[in-house]
């Protein structure tokens, strides 16, 4: 699915089935350097379980215009501009990682669309490492490397997939290689404010976390989760890439979550 957002070119996967804004709608948010298919497993179960679905790429990502975000502030406002061009009056919200910060921002800008929110691999601040954010100005490839060596779990390091056939890091170096990942570090490592949104909510909240995490320690996590009065699943012996490292155990959490929510109203 194309859209016009901002003036730009946005693509957003809809998990093989055409949206649909009068169904409820699942928002997903790809993390640093990431893009749709991220999520390739969630949104087609959503898609044909009674939901529709949107994964953007945020700009200058994979296959949408325009200039990358320089700050999680700015990311949170175009969600807004982008559920508005998409028609979605409200959604439940999933981010990964930073996508996750960039949600935090479309919460404090429009807690109306908010139904709920998820936070996937993530914390209300991630500090990155500035030799990390040097090397990914000098070569994303090796920078890519870096992260998907510190972002994955002992199983994936061995080459254990959860999906038959595909070797996750080998799909995450490809996406990441090719993204702006030195403009999306750098507006992770910028961004302060998550802790002070996250304190503010009144929405339904749910952290799903990695007992391997590397990149947002699970202690961070936690942390985040008591300042949201979140419902938190711990999903051992996986680390910061769930999405893509532990798909299925990752959608039982949103299903379940999800689920509870849509059938409560």
């Amino acid at each position: 699915m194309e859209l016009q957002v901002s003036g730009h070119k946005t693509y957003a996967a809809t998990g093989g089935k055409e949206f649909d804004a009068s169904l409820p709608t699942v928002l997903f948010i790809h993390g640093s350097g990431l893009d749709h298919r991220s999520w390739a497993l969630q949104t087609r179960w959503f898609a044909y379980n009674g939901y529709s679905v949107l994964a953007p790429d945020f700009p200058g990502h994979s296959l949408s215009e325009g200039d990358a975000l320089t700050s999680i502030e700015a990311q949170g406002q175009w969600l807004v501009d982008f559920l508005d061009a998409a028609n979605v009056k409200s959604a439940h919200v999933v981010g990964h990682s930073q996508g996750f910060l960039s949600a935090l921002e479309l919460a404090k800008n429009a807690a109306d669309k908010i139904k709920s929110l998820s936070g996937i691999g993530t914390a209300a601040a991630i500090p990155v490492n500035p030799a990390l954010i040097e090397t990914a100005l000098e070569s994303t490839g090796k920078a890519a490397d870096l992260m998907l060596q510190w972002g994955f779990g002992q199983k994936a390091q061995m080459g254990i997939s959860a999906v038959p056939g595909m070797q996750p890091i080998a799909i995450g170096r490809q996406i990441m290689a090719s993204n702006p990942l030195a403009v999306d570090l750098q507006a992770c490592a910028d961004y302060k404010s998550g802790e002070a949104v996250a304190e503010s909510l009144n929405i339904p909240t749910q952290l799903v976390l990695a007992g391997q995490d590397r990149m947002t320690p699970l202690n961070s996590g936690k942390a985040l989760a008591k300042t949201m009065n979140a419902q938190v699943t711990v999903i051992d012996n996986y680390g910061h890439m769930l999405p893509i490292e532990a798909p299925k155990r990752c959608l039982q959490s949103l299903r379940d979550f999800i689920g509870s929510i849509e059938h409560s109203e």
